[in-house]
């Protein structure tokens, strides 16, 4: 019975691995990439080379050498639409042969909308040296699919919120040369739910539900090179292994299966994100008109596994690739209180085809974005942005099982698609200089 209570509750903790990372973001798999409404106008392709607090996240350097103080502070809505739809998954029973997994065939919408706020401050201690602090919240998601939907034994109920706290000191030894460096702070909180089958089909579903927090820590540095009407960034955000405890309650279950209705304590899941290695270039055309790019690798691999501790203390395979994201993009100054702003990017998942599964329905995607800032006076500009993000549809297709190495072992053959998927992202921010 101790051996079966073990495979049940690594069954039912199998979740825990995605609960950081469920739903489409804009960005690649569950990160979000919307630190900044300016940013967003120009879809993220210039922002490791500009200067500046927003600038913070995606290269420390970029508060080195300012003249004055600044405050930056900006909120991105994120609108996202789309279908997860059953094809033809299956489910096998011990004992009967496969059959149709039932419930709604069509989840639509299923991730919820979100606002996303982020702010970062600058602050020059002398005409080279500054420090920074960058406050975010990279990883932040609600999912709900309908209790009776065709996903439910993978995905029921998510939600996820992250808070990144960056603090950063930025140095210019040269005047064409800039460094700097970071700390990254992160806390994650989240809950998470889905169905576990009862041996019978005329049985209603049982239910598990996960909670797990934790801080854990990691690093970004950077440099940027000015040379004339060219600024070239470069910068590296480490990988953050995270520790998260938590609790399983496991309910709903009966028959032969309910002596494992029960609640534990103590569970730890550990995993990381990806590194972030960028590079970007800035290009003033003319003294009105820059051109943007950036492209980011992302070391998805390291989302290899999940390791659950005592008293599970088993892996459970992720297996995400590194992947690509490519942006380019303009500032174009129309006159000396108003800029606009346009870009596109490109960027790859890193989930596999075989691997994919509902709460993680991610694909590639192309981000369009435009947007403007507004100088109100010599202290305070308004930035506004809008992005239309474009994800290809893709399969839905990672089996499963519940109650592993038992006689109550009941696959999952899951076979399903992401259709029509989309998110419109409006972006609103103020930069406070003094």
């Amino acid at each position: 019975m101790r051996f079966q209570n073990k495979c049940l509750l690594a069954a039912a903790a199998s979740p825990l691995a995605l609960f950081c990372f469920s739903g489409t973001a804009n960005a690649q798999a569950f990160y979000l990439q919307e630190q900044s409404a300016k940013a967003a106008g120009r879809a993220f392709s210039g922002e490791a080379a500009d200067t500046g607090a927003d600038s913070l996240w995606w290269n420390p350097a970029a508060s080195a050498g300012l003249d004055r103080a600044e405050i930056t502070a900006s909120a991105a809505a994120i609108l996202p639409a789309g279908e997860v739809v059953d094809t033809g998954t299956l489910i096998v029973r011990p004992g009967q042969s496969a059959a149709p997994v039932g419930g709604t065939a069509y989840s639509t919408n299923p991730i919820e909308e979100g606002v996303l706020p982020t702010g970062s401050i600058a602050v020059p201690l002398s005409d080279r040296l500054s420090v920074g602090l960058t406050l975010t919240s990279p990883y932040s998601f609600t999912t709900d699919y309908r209790d009776d939907s065709w996903a439910r034994y993978s995905a029921d109920k998510t939600r996820l919120r992250t808070y990144d706290i960056q603090p950063s000191i930025a140095f210019a030894p040269t005047s064409w040369l800039r460094v700097g460096a970071a700390l990254n702070a992160e806390y994650a909180e989240a809950t998470l739910s889905n169905k576990l089958p009862n041996l019978s089909a005329a049985l209603p579903d049982g239910q598990q539900t996960l909670d797990g927090n934790g801080w854990d820590f990691g690093w970004s540095a950077g440099v940027q090179v000015h040379g004339g009407p060219v600024t070239v960034g470069l910068s590296y955000k480490s990988a953050i292994e995270h520790t998260l405890d938590g609790t399983v309650e496991i309910s709903g279950l009966v028959g032969p299966l309910a002596a494992q209705n029960m609640s534990l304590d103590g569970v730890t899941a550990t995993y990381s994100t990806p590194w972030q290695a960028i590079g970007a270039v800035r290009f003033a055309a003319t003294d009105k008109l820059t051109l943007n790019a950036q492209v980011i690798r992302y070391g998805w691999s390291e989302f290899d596994s999940i390791a659950l501790g005592d008293p599970l203390n088993t892996a459970i395979p992720e297996n995400y690739k590194d992947s690509w994201s490519f942006a380019g993009g303009f500032d174009m100054q129309v006159d000396p209180s108003l800029t606009l702003r346009a870009g596109v990017q490109y960027a790859q998942t890193p989930t596999r085809d075989g691997e994919r599964d509902a709460r993680v329905p991610d694909s590639d995607r192309w981000n369009f974005g435009g947007g403007a800032t507004v100088k109100v006076s010599n202290a305070f500009s308004i930035d506004a942005a809008a992005n239309y993000v474009m994800f290809e549809d893709t399969t839905i297709d990672r089996v499963t099982a519940a109650y592993p190495g038992t006689a109550a072992q009941t696959p999952i053959l899951t076979n399903g698609e992401l259709r029509d998927a989309n998110a419109i992202v409006l972006s609103l921010g103020g930069r406070f200089r003094f």
